[in-house]
């Protein structure tokens, strides 16, 4: 993951900086993180907040875990979409 790569994600889930210097997503909102390295990879899902940290990525999810990785294998990320406020129908 670039610089720019970081950037895009940020935008696309709209996430604001927190006082703590994390990105932090908007409530409901998600992100899930695909990383890879040495032929293993891995996915890191319902993060709520991002921070890049020199060449780390630290990613908090909303369980509360806190997960750092390396920028460099992290290769794709997917933004969860805003949640709609209404009910869907057939469901009560």
């Amino acid at each position: 993951m670039t610089e720019e790569h970081l950037t895009a994600v940020v935008a696309a889930a709209e996430a604001k900086k927190n006082n703590q210097g994390f990105w932090a997503t908007q409530e409901g909102r998600h992100i899930t993180l695909y990383v890879s390295a040495n032929g293993t990879s891995l996915t890191v899902s319902r993060v709520e907040a991002l921070k890049l940290d020199g060449h780390l990525l630290r990613a908090k999810t909303v369980r509360g875990e806190m997960f750092v990785l390396a920028v460099e294998d992290v290769f794709a990320a997917a933004v969860e979409p805003e949640a709609q406020g209404g009910r869907r129908a057939g469901f009560g």
